[in-house]
Parts: structure tokens; C-alpha cells; sequence
């Protein structure tokens, strides 16, 4: 039957403990999590042997732009929902710079009917907040598929900037949910963007969006969430400062993220890289990188995300300053994050906390992010012994290509489960890309929220 699925002797990373046991699901529902196993297999329901695998709940990516509708040659919403299964993602939340934007009940419901028709996992959308569309923010309150209100406090796309204080204020006192804002200051930005405008070296990136240019717009929206009492997510978090600063002040209203590229890399890579290592805001310097990883083992960071934002090679080899900032990521995340564990820099009990766990509760994703009885049915199952390359002809993004070219990651799944059913698979002796298994539109729903 659809949904209904055992996975047998696998080693499974559950809330309190790691055990090796059973996991069925039945109907889509974790309905048995066995340590020690002994669940039998039923006429009718689909088996996994899990011998020497682990098995993980689904990740949930809460930070993804998949380029629909507007930009189809970077990335469209079966191409992103691919990717993110082939690498044991089971949901994301999409971000709303698109063309045209998502900012009122029309493009977002344009978008979630465009999912169902194309995705293979679970999906939410953002909208995005302007100036002026205070009644479109309030109008799709409580809809099904809207995760929250995004802010870009520094310059972005189109008409998506709000960094007026009135403006600011207008929305955080009279909107509900969740708001999570792109933390740069936008006076500052523009006045340092004018400064370092000669400078042709990418060193320059992290130069003119310094720090302080995060430090100030979080500290501002930090400060209006307080105000208004209202809850707010600071998306993409770079730097040691705000990391810091948000210890002690981050309080019960707010929540934070860290992208995987943040913990990966640090300035020699983004030389190294070139334009492919262009993202805003930019990946800082060593002691940023090692402050990041230390918040987010405290708990002052909640979740960690991708902030999958492809652009094409040919954009990309413009160079430094013309070349678009934003790289692809949604595919690699999890095998990254567990290559990461592997080295000793975490646990994976920590990874699943990161990945799955912190952005369900960020989010109020109620049912997911844990193996626990009752819980949705959506799995990842590694091979935490089997290395794989990662190679740019070997991606499921629509640009082909990806930032930890050649670096060799463990933890590519071989299963990626959506409600108890297998979505892509990896064979052990195929290659990075393994194949898909489900349709478009035949898996995954829209998700739904819980109003914080």
C-alpha cells in the first residue's frame, strides 16, 4: 500500500539516543519506532533493509529560493524539489523574490497551486513584505502553505526593501506569525557600496558588507520584535559579532539560522572560489566561521539552512563585481552536514537537532522533524561508510553545478522517504545522482503552520 513502509536493522537517530531497531510506517504515520527491532514485515507494505545505514528524519531546508515563476533557466520548483530529495530533503520553505514577487494572496496561491502540480516534497512559501502591502500581509494570514512574512532590510530584488523605520514598524505591530529578515543595513550598505566601488578583487565583498552592516539591521530587528512582541527569525546569520550579541539578547521571541556554506568555508575558500563563492551576506573570515559553529552547539542558533540561490556559470564567470551572489546547496546539505560529524566537528545526533528538529520548531511544522511514533513519515536513509565526489555534471540543480565541487562528502542517502514513500534512491554502486522514483506532484503536500 502507498505509505506504508518497514525499514529494518537500521541504526535510527532518534530525540534522546541512537539505536539500532525497526521503523514502520503505515498510511504515511510513523506508527512503530522498535530499538532493538523485531517488527515483522506485513503482506502489502514496502521493506528496507537498513543493515549497516542510518536512518534520520527528513531535513527540512527552511531557506530556499527555487527561482518559480521568473527565472526557469536557474532553478523552477521541480528542479529545486528534486535536488533537495536526492540529498534526503523532505521539505522546504521558498523564499519570495521571484518575478513577479510573491507579496499578495494571488502570487502566493499561484505558487502553492504550481507546487502540487510539479514537487516531490513537502513545501511552504514565504511572502514578501513591501512598503505598501500591509493588507496583503494581513490578508493571507492563517493560509495554508504561508510560513511567514520575509523582510529584506538591505537591497535585494525588485521592490522587496523595507528598512524605513516606519515602514518597519508599521508591519511588525500589525501582522502576525513569524518575520524573518534579511539583517543588512541598507544606509550603510549603499554608502560602502559607493566606497569600494573600484575594487575589482572578491576580497573586497566581504570588505564593503562588513559586520557591522549585519550587527546594526539585527540589533533593529531584535528590537522592533521586542517592541511589538512579535516573533522573528533572523535569516543567513555570518558573522561573530551578531553570533555573540545574540547570546544574551536574542530572548525568547527570536530565532536564528546559519547556512551550511558559512560553516564550510571562510575567505581563502571565497578566493579560491571566485564568483562561485559570491553570496550575500558574504562568507567572512575564520574566526566568524569557528564563532558560528560554536553558537550553534550552545544553542543560540537554531537551525541550519542552505539559502539555495542558483545562478547560471555563465552569470557566475562575469567575475567579481558584476557576478550575481548566491550559490546552489539544497543537494549536498545534509551529506556536508554529516561529512562534518564524521570529521568530529559534531555529532549526527546534532545534525538531525540542526536540520530537522530546530526548523520544525522554528516554524511551528508540527509532526516532523523527529522518528517518533505518530509523527509524518518522512525518512532519510544514509550510508554514513560510503564516500561519494561531488561533481558539477553529477547535480540535480537546473545550473549544474555546485560549490563543494570535488570535495568528498559521506551520508548521501540511498532512500528519501516523503509521507512512507520512497522519492529517490542511491544505489551503491551508482554515482552521486542516484535517480528519482516519484513523479511530479505525486508526493509531498502543503504544509501547514502553526501561528506562533
Amino acid at each position: 500500500m502507498a505509505g506504508d513502509l518497514l525499514v529494518q536493522n537500521a541504526t535510527m537517530i532518534l530525540p534522546k539516543r541512537v539505536a539500532i531497531g525497526d521503523l514502520r510506517v503505515v498510511g504515511g504515520k510513523i506508527e512503530a519506532v522498535a530499538p532493538g527491532g523485531g517488527l515483522d514485515a506485513k503482506d502489502g507494505e514496502s521493506v528496507i533493509d537498513g543493515t549497516g545505514l542510518h536512518l534520520l528524519p527528513g531535513a527540512i531546508d527552511p531557506h530556499v529560493h527555487f527561482r518559480e515563476p521568473g527565472n526557469y533557466d536557474k532553478e523552477d520548483l521541480e528542479s529545486g524539489s528534486r535536488a533537495a530529495a536526492s540529498g534526503g530533503v523532505t521539505s522546504f520553505l521558498d523564499m519570495p523574490n521571484n518575478s513577479p514577487n510573491t507579496t499578495n494572496k494571488a502570487t502566493l496561491q499561484s505558487k502553492i497551486q504550481r507546487a502540487s502540480n510539479k514537487v516531490v516534497t513537502h513545501h511552504g512559501f514565504f511572502i514578501g513584505a513591501t512598503k505598501n502591502n500591509l493588507n496583503d500581509l494581513q490578508s493571507v494570514e492563517g493560509m495554508d502553505g504561508l510560513c511567514g512574512i520575509k523582510i529584506f532590510m538591505g537591497n535585494s530584488t525588485g521592490d522587496l526593501l523595507v528598512h524605513e523605520q516606519k515602514d518597519l514598524e508599521n508591519i511588525f505591530s500589525n501582522t502576525s506569525g513569524i518575520i524573518a529578515t534579511h539583517a543588512e543595513d541598507e544606509e550603510r550598505l549603499q554608502h560602502r557600496i559607493e566606497k569600494f566601488k573600484d575594487r575589482t578583487d572578491i576580497r573586497a565583498h566581504a570588505e564593503c558588507r562588513d559586520a557591522k552592516c549585519a550587527m546594526i539591521a539585527t540589533k533593529r530587528a531584535v528590537s522592533l520584535a521586542k517592541d511589538h512582541d512579535h516573533r522573528l527569525h533572523v535569516v543567513h546569520l555570518t558573522s561573530a559579532e551578531e553570533a555573540n550579541w545574540l547570546v544574551k539578547n536574542k530572548g525568547d521571541l527570536v530565532t536564528t539560522e546559519v547556512c551550511t556554506h558559512h560553516l564550510s568555508f571562510n575567505q581563502e575558500d571565497v578566493e579560491r572560489l571566485g564568483p562561485r563563492g559570491l553570496v550575500n551576506p558574504p562568507i567572512r573570515y575564520e574566526e566568524d566561521r569557528s564563532t558560528l559553529w560554536k553558537r550553534l552547539k550552545d544553542g543560540t542558533i537554531d537551525c541550519v539552512v542552505t539559502d539555495h540561490a542558483p545562478h547560471t556559470l555563465e552569470a557566475k564567470s562575469k567575475g567579481y563585481p558584476s557576478a550575481p551572489a548566491g550559490m546552489p546547496g539544497v543537494e549536498t546539505s545534509l551529506p556536508l552536514m554529516l561529512t562534518h560529524a564524521k570529521n568530529g566537528r559534531c555529532s549526527f545526533s546534532d545534525v538531525v537537532k540542526w536540520m530537522c528538529e530546530g526548523p520544525a520548531r522554528v516554524y511551528g511544522i508540527e509532526k516532523k522533524g523527529s522518528l517518533i511514533e505518530g509523527f509524518d513519515g518522512d525518512l532519510a536513509i544514509v550510508d554514513l561508510e560510503r564516500k561519494r565526489i561531488v561533481a558539477d555534471d553529477q547535480t540535480w540543480t537546473r545550473v549544474q553545478w555546485s560549490p563543494y565541487e570535488g570535495m568528498e562528502l559521506t551520508g548521501w542517502p540511498t532512500h528519501t522517504v516523503v509521507d512512507g514513500d520512497v522519492v529517490h534512491r542511491r544505489h551503491h554502486h551508482g554515482g552521486v545522482k542516484g535517480e528519482p522514483v516519484a513523479l511530479p506532484g505525486s508526493a509531498g503536500r502543503v504544509l501547514t503552520f502553526r501561528t506562533q
